[in-house]
């Protein structure tokens, strides 16, 4: 086949560098924006705080060079300073970009589960190789403290890797002291263990959490599937005695290395990102003065440049200074630029929200959420599904009636026999309601539930009953029920 060339005309959708970094600021909440100021402001000396007094500088109108003997300078100030529309970004070299992302893992202070678990080990009269079955052991734990790895397993693995030589029973034996230390209940294998090993601790010739343990050891099955009757009758107790038993084993902790990392969990501040107010039946939006901060380009950058402009003689040094400027000059200019449309953009669809939703933050009634999808308001603000849906993105909004996420007010729609639209978070909160009210002894099935919103008009099935309980967190009847 023989080669030929041809040209070729096509035409290309690209984005520019400050479409890329307005969608990374859209998507970013406001604290998190603060952080990417501050980090802005340090990398980019031509950044500062505070307003912007005087009228952007048309570097192109500041110089003419018809005056200036072109003996005087070893290059072209034009170069650095054209109107063409060709940006500085295309001519420059980096090997990383400064909008990518950094992806290195902080390091976390503190001590892990682990850490203070062979603390306890060592305070143990234990033989070195125990020590180190132990820290084998430990290593093994997962998040919640349990070792989920068969014994068999760990055998194998100690010969391998630390050269140990053991048996099951040697294991078991080690297992014991780990399971003997705090809290309770670490180093179990299943539930069934894990629960019996804090209970036994809590034994004081307490004849109710005697009778807990009876039931953890020998009835854990029934007990798992709530078949009360059973243990009542096993056990010879009756159903107050079984109610207390109970009450027992509720108080137990199913995970108990969450409490050794709970003094080390981190918690997110939110701030809200606009406050709704409700002013003689109307509604008032207004958008958190942090996510506009004034910012404005350094005046000593802009007067270097200018310098630089009037004819000042360069050298080598000179012109990699003059690119330097101008390149954090249009940095500042792109930044500064992205935060106001950032800030036109989360206003504009925000306040579609509120109108869509009027009646909502009039009144704080859930059942008046209207169905609303990211479509919805895009076609109101003239803007892509992915623009709203980066704006929903860990945004908050302070109404009246509490704070909530943007998210929570996007939901899909259901028909009613009348034919009216609804928000299934109004079908949700009835669902809800329904399951708070039911009789515990005879919780309400899947299909009675059902039953019941079809009798008030909604037009649901069985499976979308359980899709729903499973969203709100629900459990099914039978492990819903109470003596």
């Amino acid at each position: 086949m023989a080669l030929k060339q041809a040209l070729t005309q096509k035409l290309d959708q690209r984005l520019s560098p400050q479409q890329i970094q307005l969608m990374k600021l859209l998507q970013v909440p406001t604290i998190e924006l603060e952080q990417r100021i501050k980090q802005e402001i340090e990398e980019n000396p031509a950044l500062e705080e505070g307003k912007d007094e005087l009228e952007e500088m048309d570097y192109s109108d500041e110089y003419d060079d018809s005056d200036v003997n072109s003996d005087e300078r070893d290059f072209d100030i034009s170069d650095y300073l054209s109107d063409d529309d060709e940006p500085s970004y295309k001519t420059s070299v980096t090997n990383r970009g400064k909008d990518d992302e950094n992806t290195a893992i902080p390091l976390s202070s503190g001590s892990s589960f682990q850490e203070r678990l062979m603390e306890q080990v060592h305070l143990r009269q234990l033989s070195d190789e125990e020590i180190v079955i132990a820290q084998f052991l430990i290593g093994n734990l997962d998040d919640a403290g349990y070792l989920e790895r068969d014994l068999d397993a760990i055998v194998d693995d100690l010969a391998f890797s630390q050269n140990i030589h053991t048996s099951i029973e040697g294991l078991e034996k080690v297992l014991a002291v780990i399971q003997d230390l705090e809290p309770a209940g670490i180093g179990a294998r299943d539930l069934q263990e894990c629960l019996v090993l804090q209970m036994k601790r809590k034994q004081d010739g307490n004849i109710t959490r005697f009778t807990a343990l009876r039931i953890l050891e020998n009835h854990f099955e029934e007990f798992t599937k709530k078949h009360y009757s059973k243990i009542v009758s096993k056990l010879e107790i009756d159903e107050e005695d079984l109610k207390q038993a109970i009450a027992e084993i509720i108080r137990l902790n199913p995970k108990p290395a969450g409490s050794m990392k709970e003094a080390s969990k981190s918690f997110q501040q939110i701030v809200p990102d606009f406050q709704i107010y409700e002013v003689d039946n109307d509604l008032e939006l207004t958008i958190n003065g942090r996510n506009a901060p004034d910012l404005k380009v350094s005046k000593g950058y802009e007067k270097m440049l200018r310098s630089y402009a009037e004819g000042a003689k360069m050298n080598r040094s000179d012109k990699e200074a003059m690119n330097f400027v101008k390149q954090k000059l249009d940095s500042a200019k792109w930044f500064i630029d992205a935060l106001k449309q950032r800030q036109n953009t989360l206003f504009s669809t925000m306040s579609a929200i509120m109108n869509y939703q009027r009646e909502y933050f009039l009144s704080g009634d859930e059942t008046k959420l209207r169905p609303m999808i990211l479509k919805d308001i895009a076609e109101i603000v003239n803007l892509d599904i992915s623009t709203i849906s980066r704006v929903a993105n860990s945004k908050y909004v302070q109404t009246p009636y509490g704070t909530f996420s943007l998210k929570y007010f996007f939901s899909e729609s259901l028909s009613t026999d009348s034919g009216e639209e609804v928000s299934t978070k109004e079908v949700k909160r009835i669902l809800s309601d329904a399951i708070e009210n039911e009789e515990k002894r005879k919780p309400l099935t899947d299909e009675k539930l059902a039953a019941l919103l079809q009798s008030k008009g909604y037009n649901i099935a069985r499976r979308t009953i359980a899709k729903y309980r499973e969203q709100l967190n629900i459990p099914v009847a039978r492990l819903r029920k109470e003596l």
